[in-house]
């Protein structure tokens, strides 16, 4: 994106248990082929979000003035982070 500047990506470790628990329950209920395929996708997206942080809409769930939580809507998940100036 022009304009932007790429910026790192930190992850909580919130992050790092939810994304676990998301694994584990895809692993009961599809199986290994579709708990590692929605499990890559996440990771992608997230390790993506140097560059493209400002695609995503701003979270109306957590209004700021700096407008600086984002969403990203995956299938039935909700991601929400944080811009850091």
């Amino acid at each position: 994106m022009e304009g932007f500047k790429e910026k790192p990506v930190a992850f909580s470790k919130q992050y790092v248990i939810d994304t676990d628990d998301i694994y584990s329950f895809g692993l009961e209920t599809f199986g290994e082929v579709q708990a590692r395929k929605y499990e890559n996708l996440i990771d992608k997206i997230a390790s993506e979000l140097a560059q493209s942080y400002w695609m995503y809409p701003e979270c109306r769930h957590l209004l700021s003035k700096k407008h600086n939580y984002r969403n990203i809507i995956l299938n039935s998940h909700l991601i929400i982070y944080r811009i850091c100036s």
